[in-house]
């Protein structure tokens, strides 16, 4: 009688156990399929302008846009080929290379050195400092554009890299000395401690122990410099005079006049464009999406 009253209930218990799970299963099913359905039809929409673009720039004529079902009879490449050959696209890439190359360069090295100063050493007004920083932000580009053109003309770096690389500095820094500061603290004070035991002076400890361990928020810091640089407009087409030395969010702008617009090269243009920021994207995409949210978890 005691065995059969203890497999009862142990019966029982199996068939809630085992019913359970098949439960959990087909819930999971549909919520898995809904997910999925949403972020397929999410992607469908995010890369919708870029099929898009790259059909257009298949397009012959400059007014295909208007008709884009004729396109699809008289696709070429002729766009990237007149662009590559007939126009100052080398000059512009090299342009764009040597400012957004340079602007990340020394704008993450500023930017780095700033947060780790903040975050680790306690002089006076450091809280102040990072206040400061934040407050340069809150200046429009058209409040900066005359005091930033005069600076230049005196030290005579108007139509120059240097002159651009160092506006761009400018603005990136704040930002990026915040998300540095941001992700230092969360890098333990003990690795600090050791560095100094091992005979390490303070910027040993930085260069050989912290920076290492920081690679996601230099990818972040990085990637942020490299974009704002590679897309600005207003301050390279009033700084940068010679068509040679356009970057390309310059340079695409002669492609449109007061009476006219030849879209299709635009959008050739623009692929072509798309091409070194895909290329940077893929290099620091592994620490990426790291580095953007470990800053956020310590103040």
């Amino acid at each position: 009688m005691s065995t059969t009253t203890v497999e009862t209930p142990a019966t029982k218990q199996d068939s809630v156990t085992t019913a359970t799970p098949r439960k959990v299963r087909r819930r999971g099913l549909g919520a898995s399929l809904t997910s999925h359905g949403i972020l397929i039809v999410a992607s469908l929409i995010a890369l919708f302008p870029v099929g898009w673009l790259v059909f257009l720039s298949l397009g012959p004529d400059k007014d295909d846009y208007l008709h884009p079902g004729g396109i699809w009879k008289k696709m070429t490449l002729d766009n990237y080929t007149f662009v590559l050959q007939e126009t100052k696209f080398l000059d512009w890439l090299t342009s764009t290379l040597i400012v957004t190359l340079g602007t990340t360069l020394i704008g993450v090295t500023i930017a780095a050195t700033t947060g780790y100063a903040v975050s680790r050493m306690r002089f006076p007004g450091y809280k102040k400092f990072m206040w400061v920083l934040l407050v340069t932000q809150m200046f429009p580009v058209a409040v900066l554009m005359v005091p930033m053109y005069q600076i230049l003309s005196e030290f005579q770096l108007i139509d120059t890299y240097l002159g651009l690389i160092l506006v761009y500095c400018s603005t990136i820094v704040p930002y990026c000395a915040w998300l540095m500061k941001g992700y230092f603290d969360t890098i333990p004070f003990e690795i600090d401690e050791a560095g100094r035991v091992d005979g390490l002076s303070p910027f040993g400890t930085f260069a050989r122990l912290i920076l290492p361990l920081a690679k996601p928020g230099l990818a972040v810091a990085a990637f942020y410099s490299f974009l704002t640089a590679f897309g600005e407009v207003a301050f390279a087409s009033t700084f940068m005079l010679s068509d040679t030395k356009y970057t390309f969010a310059v340079g695409l702008q002669t492609f449109v006049s007061e009476h006219d617009a030849q879209r299709n090269l635009m959008a050739a243009t623009a692929v072509l464009i798309a091409i070194p920021v895909s290329a940077f994207f893929y290099f620091v995409q592994k620490n990426l999406v790291t580095g953007l949210t470990a800053g956020g978890t310590k103040g």
